[in-house]
């Protein structure tokens, strides 16, 4: 009940979004007909719930309104809140992100600037050092001035290690010798940050794929996640940037963050269903447990629960 409510009021601005129109839409209605489900429809589409995933959730909707009889409006939140669930635990296998089977654990960040990444990065580092492990981070992102600096503060807070070259330094060289050192120094994890500057995508990509590569050589089936850092204030445009960074790399998970300041929460939804990349945590504030592993069922209930 403490992360239900949490969730609740650190997603009031979609919930408000969602649930508030969808009540009040539903308010006016008698019975259950084709144009209360088109206008369900647009409300969902208009949230960036995604036009394909609206259309699989109001199809099964419209399934059960049929098989089962349903006439009363009042229903439709919950049918909405089912097929939103059956969608999300269908793409996602729940599992223990820091329980970790093998050393080093290398963790690859990646993402445009602005998202979030640092920060994201400092919180789990955070996280695995609460769970006893010892963290080393690549200061990796070598172009962005500053970007070294912010980490250096987050390694300090979440007793971190760090490895850092000059700015403009090769971003793989960085990556390559943390790992080493990584390596002997019997560290446990190692967090990777990468370069975020998406005016120069074909270059950026190109640099991304090469930390890649190198972390492979030096690591079996290194990195053993690569997680996209995606800000959910942007909307459609987070679900282009799934597409351009899943062209270049096998991503194994995607954090969603800044879902406390935005009303189109339903992006979360549209993403997990369309791309099948499997949203490992969602950031809903700037304090350290404000970045949550990503429940379905708790974050479906927190929109639509009443």
């Amino acid at each position: 009940m403490a992360l239900l409510s949490k969730l609740k009021a650190k997603l009031s601005k979609t919930r408000q979004g969602i649930l508030g129109r969808l009540q009040k839409t539903l308010s006016v209605r008698s019975g259950i007909d084709e144009e209360l489900l088109e206008e369900v429809e647009e409300l969902l589409i208009s949230s960036d719930v995604g036009i394909d995933t609206t259309l699989a959730i109001i199809d099964g909707v419209r399934k059960r309104v049929k098989v089962e009889k349903i006439d009363k409006p009042d229903v439709i939140q919950a049918l909405l809140c089912e097929e939103m669930k059956s969608l999300l635990n269908g793409n996602h296998e729940r599992s223990d992100f820091f329980s970790i089977d093998r050393k080093p654990y290398v963790i690859m960040v990646v993402g445009v600037n602005g998202t979030g990444k640092t920060t994201t990065i400092g919180k789990l580092a955070a996280k695995f050092t609460d769970n006893g492990k010892k963290v080393l981070i690549s200061a990796s992102d070598t172009f962005r001035a500053a970007a070294a600096e912010q980490l250096e503060i987050w390694a300090k807070r979440s007793g971190s290690h760090i490895v850092q070259h000059q700015e403009g330094a090769d971003p793989a060289a960085v990556a390559f010798d943390t790992v080493n050192a990584a390596l002997a120094r019997n560290t446990d994890v190692v967090i990777i940050d990468t370069a975020g500057r998406l005016h120069t995508k074909i270059n950026l990509m190109n640099e991304l794929v090469k930390v890649n590569r190198v972390l492979g050589r030096q690591v079996p089936d290194a990195p053993h996640e690569t997680l996209l850092i995606l800000d959910a204030t942007t909307g459609q445009n987070a679900r282009r940037q799934v597409e351009e960074f899943g062209r270049a790399l096998n991503l194994t998970g995607i954090v969603l963050t800044k879902l406390d300041g935005t009303a189109k929460g339903g992006v979360v939804i549209g993403i997990a269903n369309d791309y099948k990349v499997p949203i490992k945590f969602i950031g809903v504030g700037e304090q350290l447990d404000d970045l949550m592993l990503f429940d379905a069922d708790s974050f479906v209930d927190a929109i639509f629960a009443s």
